[in-house]
């Protein structure tokens, strides 16, 4: 997932948590109270200031070792802060689609999760790339765009 914070001047500050190391990942499980990772995923996807805080925090330690948590504030968060899913976590939710749901229903599930997928997406190439790796691609097309 990318975290991106906009600073009050303008400056972008953007990580992936891909780039954590597997130390960064458990210090953030530790302050945010031994909290497992997949719940801090979770976290992440429903935009937890909290989760994206902890993120942005693990990363500025690498400048800053002696960085506390408690001091890292995003001033702002709800117009600031977001964090959107990447290629890889698409692909990763359409497979879990594709092999559990029935072969009848499987584009209404999918569709199903366009509207979520168009929302948090990073990158919104990246839903027409994996829809197309899935051999979807005919449900690119958002229900806006054919409305005309």
């Amino acid at each position: 997932m990318i975290i991106t914070y906009t600073h009050p001047d303008g400056t972008v500050e953007q990580t992936s948590t891909n780039d954590l190391s597997a130390i960064e990942s458990a210090a953030v499980e530790e302050v945010m109270g031994g909290t497992a990772w997949r719940v801090i995923e979770d976290r992440l996807r429903g935009q937890d200031p909290t989760a994206m805080r902890a993120v942005l925090w693990a990363v500025r330690k690498r400048d800053d070792a002696g960085l506390k948590f408690s001091s890292v504030d995003v001033p702002g968060w709800r117009r600031r802060l977001t964090c959107r899913i990447e290629r890889e976590e698409i692909d990763e939710v359409l497979d879990n689609i594709v092999a559990e749901a029935l072969a009848k229903s499987e584009d209404a599930a999918i569709d199903a999760m366009l509207p979520h997928f168009r929302k948090l997406a990073h990158n919104k190439d990246d839903i027409t790339a994996a829809l197309d790796a899935l051999g979807k691609g005919h449900l690119v097309t958002a229900p806006e765009d054919s409305a005309g």
